[in-house]
């Protein structure tokens, strides 16, 4: 058994602001019992504008909130996934980067978002985050004492592939860090997360982001912990916080066999018509 704890967050424009939130939630679920405790994507901070974001934002050596994310945990024991900080990379780029840290403060894994959010919502709302963020190119499957953790964020839960991918590689948990928005979390969220939860047999940890934001921007909030059947073990509401679930990790052994698709991909030509 391995207790988990997602936190939920409403960052601000400022990265000074949001450390003591994140840091006093960390430190009580920690109290709560909680072994490995997960934040959501833009931990570091939430901006309007591209422009703003890449202004704002700071390079990985010396980041105020890996540095006071790190000490915490070392002094608390505990595992932390920092969902994502905007990395400052070169003058017009930046990277969106989640961080493993182990119980001693050290960073054991780090991913860069591959699929970037570049949409035009029926309700209006447009984003463009390849502007000025880097994808990453590489899936990361990290070692933990609970086994195989697959590492992604945000967007890159509509692209079932690099789940897979990851559980081939060895994760039996997947985390999800993220800002969805309103709409798309309304229609999307839980349905998407238990899918890849179903179709892997792995556990997925959903932190998020909540509220309203600079620019009147809104973050769906309910995070999830979900079960290698799909059952939702725990879920937030709309406001700052976390949530925990106690995982039995055999439940993964005892998906996979019980459906067994992970081992049943086949290879196949396409010979679609024009």
């Amino acid at each position: 058994m391995m207790k988990t704890a997602l936190i939920q967050l409403n960052s601000g424009p400022d990265i000074a602001d949001n450390i003591p939130v994140a840091t006093k939630l960390v430190r009580e679920a920690a109290a709560a019992g909680a072994q490995l405790v997960c934040t959501p994507e833009n931990t570091c901070h939430m901006r309007f504008s591209s422009d703003d974001k890449l202004k704002t934002s700071l390079p990985e050596e010396g980041h105020p909130v890996l540095s006071a994310l790190s000490g915490l945990v070392g002094e608390l024991g505990i595992w932390l996934l920092i969902g994502s900080l905007t990395i400052k990379l070169t003058e017009d780029r930046v990277a969106n980067r989640s961080f493993l840290l182990n119980d001693k403060g050290d960073i054991v894994a780090k991913y860069d978002k591959i699929h970037l959010f570049d949409v035009d919502l029926p309700t209006g709302e447009s984003h463009r985050e390849s502007d000025k963020v880097r994808p990453g190119e590489k899936a990361v499957v990290a070692e933990t004492p609970w086994g195989g953790l697959g590492m992604s964020i945000c967007y890159d839960l509509r692209f079932a592939y690099l789940y897979r991918a990851l559980v081939q590689g060895g994760a039996s948990i997947l985390t999800v860090p993220a800002a969805f928005t309103v709409p798309t979390g309304q229609a999307h969220w839980e349905t998407l997360l238990r899918a890849r939860a179903i179709e892997t047999g792995s556990f997925v940890l959903a932190p998020a982001q909540c509220g309203e934001h600079e620019g009147g921007r809104h973050t769906y909030g309910h995070s999830m912990i979900i079960s290698p059947w799909g059952e939702v073990l725990a879920e937030a509401g709309e406001d700052v916080g976390f949530i925990t679930a106690d995982l039995d990790l055999s439940a993964v052994e005892k998906a996979r066999n019980a459906v067994p698709a992970l081992q049943h991909d086949r290879p196949f030509q396409n010979e679609m018509s024009s």
